[in-house]
Parts: C-alpha cells; structure tokens; sequence
C-alpha cells in the first residue's frame, strides 16, 4: 500500500509535536510523539547518547531547546509504505547554535504514528556550558 495524503498529514504532525516539545520543553508533547519502549541514538560533543527515549524527555522536559529565539525545525522528507515510515529532520539553534539532522522511524500502532526510533548526527554548533548551580 502506497501512503496517502492522510498518512503522510499524521506522520508529519507526529514529528510537529517533537519539534514542539523540544522547542518549549513540553515532556507531555514528546511522550505523545514516541513510543514508550523508543529509543534515541547518536553522539554529541564526542559522548555517545544510546538511550531510552524517556531519558531523552527528562532532559528536555522544562528544559526549552529554543533559548534565543533561533530555533528551526524543516522535515525534509517523509517515506512511508503500509504502517511504517521515515523522516528527516533538519535542525539548528537548538540550545542556540548546535545544529543535527534526526532520522524518525515510525510506526502505525493501533492506528496512531507513534516514532519508535530517533537516531540523529551532531551536524555543527559548540555545546553550551552547563549552568552554574
């Protein structure tokens, strides 16, 4: 089965609600776009980041990735066929000027797109310092 428009709508507003949490800090919204038993991988700053989603949400969850206002989230594609799908997402100014290209797996469960894999690639940008405490 090819996707469809409607398909194509949903998976797109799936990858939104991560593009939304992330940018406001909202845990609720990133729990509602991934799969619980998800998992996110990658390396940033030289430190691999293989973890299960909820670690990933604890870390943003309060924690705006847009703190200058320079935030920008571009799908750039969208692949789908029956009940799974691809994404790529483009990425910069997250926590200011880190940029990072994310690959979404998704998957059609019981009749929602949920993504179930988030794997993404430190594309440019210098990590912020840790803040002070």
């Amino acid at each position: 089965m090819a996707a469809t428009a409607q398909d194509t709508e949903q998976i797109t507003q799936t990858v939104q609600l991560y593009i939304d949490g992330a940018r406001e800090g909202d845990g609720a919204k990133l729990r509602q776009a991934f799969h619980p038993d998800s998992h996110m991988w990658g390396s940033l700053g030289g430190q691999r980041y293989d973890v299960p989603i909820g670690e990933m949400i604890a870390m943003l969850d309060g924690h705006p990735v847009d703190v200058e206002g320079s935030y920008v989230a571009r799908i750039a594609s969208v692949e789908q066929t029956d009940d799974v799908a691809n994404v790529v997402l483009e990425e910069d100014g997250f926590w200011g000027t880190v940029s990072f290209v994310d690959f979404f797996a998704l998957a059609q469960i019981e009749g929602e797109w949920k993504i179930v894999n988030k794997t993404f690639v430190h594309t440019a940008g210098e990590l912020p310092a840790p803040p002070e405490e």
